[in-house]
C-alpha cells in the first residue's frame, strides 16, 4: 500500500461557500469505502495543524478573508486543493453580484480538482498530487 510520504498529511476543509454538493464529497473520502485515512491522511479543525487546505465553493466578500486568514495560519510547506467547479472557477455562480471567484482569487492553489461535484477518487487523486509539493 501506497504512503503519501515522509508523514501522515493533517488536512483541513473549508466552505467557502458552496452548495455542498462537493463537501459531500469531500467526507464520503473518509467512509470505508474510499477510506483516504488507510494512506495516513487525518482530517483536522485547526489549520495550525493542517499540511493541506482542502477547499470548496467559490470565494465571496464574506469569506475571503477568512479564506485568507486560514492560510496564513497554516505552517510552511503547505498546499491547496480547490475541490469542484465553483473552488476552481466560481462555478455556476461566478456571475453573481457578491462572487469574487473561484480560491485562487484569494490564495495560490496547488491543485485543481474539476466536476460538480467533484468525484471522491478525484479528490483523493488530487490530495495525493497536492502532497507531491510537501514531500
Amino acid at each position: 500500500m501506497k504512503k503519501f510520504g515522509k508523514k501522515s498529511p493533517w488536512i483541513l476543509h473549508y466552505d467557502a461557500s458552496s452548495c455542498n454538493g462537493c463537501d459531500i464529497e469531500v467526507l464520503a473520502c473518509l467512509t470505508p469505502l474510499f477510506d483516504i485515512e488507510r494512506f495516513g491522511a487525518v482530517s483536522v479543525g485547526n489549520p495550525k495543524h493542517a499540511d493541506l487546505l482542502l477547499i470548496t465553493g467559490g470565494v465571496n466578500a464574506q469569506t475571503m478573508p477568512v479564506v485568507k486568514q486560514l492560510y496564513d495560519q497554516m505552517p510552511s510547506p503547505k498546499a491547496v486543493v480547490a475541490v469542484g467547479a465553483c473552488a476552481c472557477t466560481g462555478g455556476i455562480f461566478k456571475e453573481c453580484y457578491n462572487m469574487i471567484g473561484g480560491a485562487d482569487a484569494a490564495i495560490p492553489v496547488d491543485v485543481y480538482v474539476s466536476g460538480c461535484a467533484a468525484r471522491p477518487e478525484a479528490i483523493i487523486d488530487g490530495v495525493v498530487k497536492a502532497l507531491e509539493k510537501l514531500n
